[in-house]
């Protein structure tokens, strides 16, 4: 019977806008009577929505499923603006968890569009973080998700063309992209380095490293996991001794 083997990278961990969204439902569990509602996956990690989950919080896809009057907590993804209108017209306790650095993003995207600026936006379509930015400004916005996107997009005018990222992405993943553009619309103004969630170097390194097998990098612990236990909605490992 085969086993597949997982290496687990280090240091590992989340970032701060993770932690305070994860903050923000645990302190509301605590302060607030009745089920507290969220709106998509707090974050996108099924471990932590299913230990929060646990706990009582209720995670809905649409504030449509949440009773008027309650408590409901915006994930840390971000939301459009037509979502907190439907918050207001159903009364509900509204908590906006957002991550600090997207609601930057969501502020420069509305900086830039007033000014006249096409925006385009690096990300990928169907992520709740690019539903939100895109929905700030949905006239002047264009989503670019490759290479042959950026050497396609069309705009008004070439000359003011502003570029935006899912914060989520690495530098590495927008590098390609971002360069590509930049050949297109000489006066592209660029996002921010502080836009893009700051990895720590030695994080970054230890990925790159990991997936090339590097031993330096590697836990001292491995995964296992029997073929039988890979079903969907919920994978059991069992962790080895020390070897």
């Amino acid at each position: 019977m085969s086993f597949r083997k997982i290496i687990l990278a280090k240091p590992r961990g989340f970032c701060a806008g993770v932690e305070r969204a994860i903050e923000v439902v645990e302190h509301a569990l605590t302060r607030f009577e009745g089920p507290i509602y969220v709106r998509k996956e707090i974050v996108h990690n099924p471990h932590v929505v299913n230990a929060l989950r646990a706990k009582g919080t209720v995670f809905v896809d649409e504030l449509t499923e949440v009773p008027e009057g309650a408590t409901a907590i915006f994930s840390a993804h971000g939301i459009a603006p037509a979502v907190r209108e439907l918050a207001v017209k159903r009364r509900l306790h509204a908590i906006d968890a957002t991550c600090p650095l997207v609601t930057k993003v969501h502020v420069e995207a509305k900086r830039y569009a007033a000014e006249g600026y096409t925006l385009l936006l690096v990300g990928h379509q169907g992520h709740d973080e690019v539903i939100g930015t895109m929905g700030e400004v949905p006239g002047a916005i264009r989503l670019v998700q490759t290479v042959e996107d950026a050497q396609r997009v069309q705009v008004a005018d070439a000359d003011k063309v502003a570029v935006i990222t899912q914060t989520t992405l690495s530098v590495d993943d927008t590098a390609a992209i971002i360069a590509a553009l930049k050949g297109r619309f000489p006066k592209l103004v660029a996002p921010s380095k502080d836009d893009i969630y700051p990895e720590p170097p030695e994080r970054g390194e230890s990925a790159h490293q990991g997936s090339r097998g590097h031993p330096r990098h590697r836990r001292e612990e491995q995964l296992q996991l029997h073929p039988a236990h890979r079903g969907r909605g919920g994978r059991r490992a069992q962790e080895l001794p020390h070897q």
